[in-house]
């Protein structure tokens, strides 16, 4: 790990964004500061935290007096200021594909199935709705990814490098088989992609239950 005592990660162990930041530094090495905001106990509504992110979502990575909420920009800021292991391939084809995969990811998915969103349709529809809801909008998701990638894949999503589409990738397939029970042997490209990371030692020391605030 390269050492960088300025950067600080604000996070929680189950944070799907989150998650994505931590795959994202471990694959550039770079160590980091790791800070917890408790979601279940409403620590991101703190004065302290607003100052950082007003929309009180996590992660927030904070390198000496900059400061980037959002995982997306997180990613992208990474990427330019410590350019070793790029998140991004110099191709433009594949640089765009990239882009577009991260943000079905992103923009097309994961807002639709936070917790706060899925808790509203359970209390005005039921839980069945919730599901319904739920399987809808990830197999939406899954089924535009596979059509996008499928031609361009190989041991990851755009080729044998790890890069930008593989970090948002995997974390979201991740939560998708262990949260919500989707059969990810529908879409076959993803699930080799999801395989080939959860091999990755950056990948096994990002994941949720490894995390300091980890409740288990």
């Amino acid at each position: 790990m390269s050492s960088s005592s300025k950067l600080v990660l604000y996070s929680y162990w189950q944070s799907s964004c989150a998650w994505r930041v931590r795959f994202a530094l471990n694959i550039k090495g770079l160590a980091y500061e790791y800070r917890s905001v408790n979601l279940r106990k409403g620590e991101q509504f703190s004065p302290e935290f607003k100052k950082l992110n007003p929309l009180c979502f996590v992660p927030v990575l904070v390198d000496g007096d900059i400061v980037v909420s959002d995982s997306f920009a997180i990613l992208l800021y990474l990427n330019e200021k410590y350019p070793q292991n790029a998140l991004l391939p110099s191709d433009p084809q594949l640089r765009a594909l990239n882009l577009q995969a991260s943000n079905i990811v992103s923009s097309s998915m994961q807002p639709l199935i936070m917790q706060s969103i899925l808790k509203y349709i359970e209390e005005k529809f039921g839980p069945a709705e919730r599901q319904l809801w739920v399987r809808h909008n990830i197999e939406k998701g899954f089924q535009a990814l596979e059509k996008l990638l499928k031609d361009y894949a190989g041991t990851y999503a755009t080729g044998e490098e790890v890069y930008m589409a593989d970090v948002f990738l995997a974390p979201q397939i991740a939560v998708a088989e262990m949260r919500f029970n989707i059969d990810m042997s529908k879409f076959p490209t993803l699930n080799g992609i999801y395989k080939s990371c959860k091999d990755l030692p950056e990948f096994q020391a990002s994941v949720p239950e490894r995390q300091p605030d980890a409740e288990l």
